[in-house]
């Protein structure tokens, strides 16, 4: 589904009314801004272990901006894991099982982050202040 099919549904399925499409239009941008901004973070930190305080962190941001950005940060984690499903068993060797499960670890710290747990459960020992 991409991005415009989303939106079209949300209104017309999810009921998003006439006075708030805008608002919700604009929390999707800054939540998926919020979820770019943790991708490149946990790039730049480069920090093992790391993966799921990022996870949580994105989602958690995005989720603060209200409806528009949770919704953003759903899409943008379900893509990533279902893409993720796909190129890692190519690129990085791991069996379907192993796949899975860290898809499941993964939506986890997701779906913490987004009903507004603090992401730093995640966070590992020794991880700069910076993040």
């Amino acid at each position: 589904m991409n991005l415009s099919t989303g939106i079209i549904f949300c209104f017309l399925i999810l009921g998003v009314s006439s006075q708030r499409w805008w608002t919700f239009l604009k929390e999707a941008g800054q939540g998926a801004k919020d979820m770019q901004r943790a991708y490149s973070d946990m790039k730049e930190a480069n920090y093992k272990g790391a993966d799921k305080y990022f996870h949580a962190r994105g989602n958690y941001d995005a989720a603060r901006r209200g409806p528009g950005g949770a919704w953003a940060a759903e899409v943008i984690s379900n893509a990533r894991e279902t893409i993720q499903g796909i190129t890692d068993p190519l690129f990085k060797g791991m069996t379907r099982d192993q796949v899975r499960e860290d898809s499941k670890a993964d939506q986890f710290a997701n779906e913490w982050g987004r009903s507004g747990k603090d992401p730093n459960h995640f966070r590992p020992a020794g991880l700069p202040d910076k993040y």
